[in-house]
């Protein structure tokens, strides 16, 4: 494996998020007891231990970056529905 990938491999998942909204999800992690840190670098690093954890910064990210029409959207369809809802419907 390449110095590269094995660097890539440690940080875990990494996502694009506008350094602009990094600092609103910074915050809403820490309220949630959630590891993260922003260092000067611009990135946003998280460390999730549980599957909880997980869906939280899910939750946080897709609520920051996402239009607010889109989260209603998908929030009544959940309602509506008597199965669980996915994220990416």
């Amino acid at each position: 494996m390449r110095t590269a990938d094995m660097k890539a491999a440690e940080l875990g998942h990494i996502v694009s998020v506008a350094r602009v909204d990094r600092w609103s999800i910074n915050l809403r992690l820490q309220e949630l007891n959630i590891p993260c840190t922003c260092p000067a670098d611009g990135t946003l690093r998280v460390n999730v231990n549980h599957a909880v954890a997980l869906l939280l910064v899910n939750s946080v990210v897709r609520r920051v970056t996402l239009p607010r029409q889109t989260n209603v959207d998908w929030l009544e369809r959940c309602w509506g529905s008597h199965v669980a809802c996915s994220a990416a419907s």
